[in-house]
């Protein structure tokens, strides 16, 4: 079972969240509430590859300033990015200068964008592979699941970079494709009503 923590105000919430009090204010107001704006969902797949190899309270810490270099993650202007905006960034001392995932990013975008013609949004792409709840083991006790892996292999083929199972799988988490509240926390309960209240978004051929 995932450790709990008793916050400044009393709350007991998911262990991690010890680390910083700046990841309060995420934790409870962000972290695995269910997600359907594609903006939204670009960039925290954008930011997870980001984090890759370093730890979130970094990237965190870096949120605003990953906004500001990356036109606040619209992909659609993120895709027309030039050289002249690789050097900007690999220049940008704000973010994390790894010229592979800054190339990853910008290529990304551009695959997302064929993702938009193909399914409608990006959001009814991500959501197709919601983990079932039979896949998924006690909060907090899994770094990946089958979905995660399919969808990072899809990925792969569809040429994203830095998008590993791993990482598909922290994004789902953050993103609320699962609701990985630790049994206890206050938010748990809920993330549970709101993944069952949201209505899943569906891809253009399902409207056909």
């Amino acid at each position: 079972m995932a450790q709990l923590t008793t916050g400044p105000d009393g709350r007991q919430r998911c262990h991690w969240v010890h680390q910083t009090t700046d990841f309060i204010p995420y934790h409870d107001d962000e972290w695995g509430w269910p997600v359907t704006d594609d903006r939204h969902l670009f960039e925290k797949l954008c930011l997870e590859s980001f984090q890759s190899g370093l730890s979130w309270r970094t990237i965190l810490a870096k949120r605003e300033n990953f906004r500001s270099a990356f036109e606040n993650f619209d992909l659609h202007k993120v895709a027309k990015f030039t050289d002249a905006d690789r050097t900007r960034l690999l220049n940008d001392a704000g973010i994390i200068r790894h010229k592979g995932k800054i190339d990853a990013v910008i290529n990304n975008a551009a695959r997302a964008e064929e993702l938009i013609v193909e399914t409608g949004t990006l959001a009814a792409y991500v959501w197709s592979w919601e983990p079932s709840e039979d896949e998924l083991g006690a909060p907090q006790s899994m770094t990946t699941s089958p979905s995660a892996i399919a969808m990072a292999k899809d990925l792969k083929k569809r040429g994203w970079k830095f998008v590993g199972p791993t990482t598909v799988f922290a994004f789902m988490q953050s993103m609320g494709l699962l609701n990985d509240h630790a049994e206890g926390c206050h938010i748990r309960d809920a993330v549970t009503r709101a993944r069952a209240a949201l209505k899943r978004p569906q891809t253009a051929l399902d409207n056909t």
